[in-house]
């Protein structure tokens, strides 16, 4: 296994250049803050920018948890890349990575060790500082569809217009607002997703109201439940099916706020 460190300063762009990186050098494998991320697809892990504070979120990265430790050097011996990718801030960082995970070491002078100097330019880097400390953003190197249950509630955008020149799916990244954010704490009130779901279902000919919504969330789901009473002439199921579609549709677009279950009940007909 050929194992490759990309370091760099927090908010330089790691995660962001990593998949192009990858690309270029075919690698298979990407460590990127407490994820083992193979061929695009996250396999094990807890990542970092779900702890709420900047200590916790480094524990996670080095992964201090022998339990997760164990998961993740268990899954990259089972997947068994030919190439991996180890993120991190210094040498010392991605060098206790490695041996905590058991990977091959490499020389401080080899060419496999890149710093984040090394494929990006000034401005590139300084465009990562603002979207890192000036709006709280940090890109993760998934598809959002991988990232849905993990990061369950959290504020999260695919943010396509990110992507290279390859518009293909196995290049996009996430970006996510962590707990531990520069910007501090923020969230939408529940009323605002109350008011979505309200005006969705005055815009469905089929609905005739919402009786009510319940919202709960936990570690792995953010939740809503809601009742509804369909029109006379509508089919049931397609018509609670295609209502369920468009509130995860609008409310993902509008808020960027990660919903994982949807239940929709239907409590009459009129």
């Amino acid at each position: 296994m050929d194992v490759y460190t990309l370091v760099g300063k927090s908010g330089t762009g790691k995660s962001f250049h990593a998949m192009n990186l990858c690309k270029k050098l075919d690698i298979e494998a990407i460590i990127d803050d407490g994820l083992f991320i193979y061929k695009n697809t996250v396999i094990a892990g807890t990542s970092a920018k779900r702890e709420a504070t900047k200590i916790g979120a480094v524990k996670v990265a080095l992964f201090n948890n022998d339990e997760i430790r164990y998961e993740v050097a268990s899954a990259i011996k089972e997947k068994n890349p030919s190439s991996i990718l180890i993120l991190g801030t210094s040498d010392g960082m991605v060098d206790r990575i490695i041996k905590k995970l058991g990977l091959p070491e490499i020389p401080q002078d080899s060419l496999r060790r890149i710093r984040i100097e090394d494929i990006t330019t000034e401005e590139e880097r300084e465009t990562a500082r603002h979207q890192r400390e000036d709006l709280g953003k940090h890109v993760i190197p998934a598809p959002s569809l991988q990232l849905k249950r993990t990061f369950a509630g959290y504020f999260m955008d695919p943010l396509r217009f990110f992507r290279g020149k390859d518009q293909g799916a196995s290049h996009e990244r996430t970006v996510v607002r962590p707990t531990y954010s520069y910007m501090g704490e923020y969230f939408i009130a529940e009323k605002v997703i109350d008011d979505i779901i309200t005006c969705l279902a005055r815009l469905t000919p089929a609905i005739s109201r919402v009786i009510y919504v319940v919202q709960s969330s936990n570690s792995e789901a953010y939740h809503l439940k809601i009742g509804v009473k369909i029109k006379k002439g509508y089919p049931i199921w397609e018509s609670a099916i295609d209502f369920q579609q468009n509130i995860e549709k609008e409310v993902e677009k509008m808020t960027a706020f990660n919903v994982t279950q949807i239940d929709i009940e239907v409590r009459g007909v009129n």
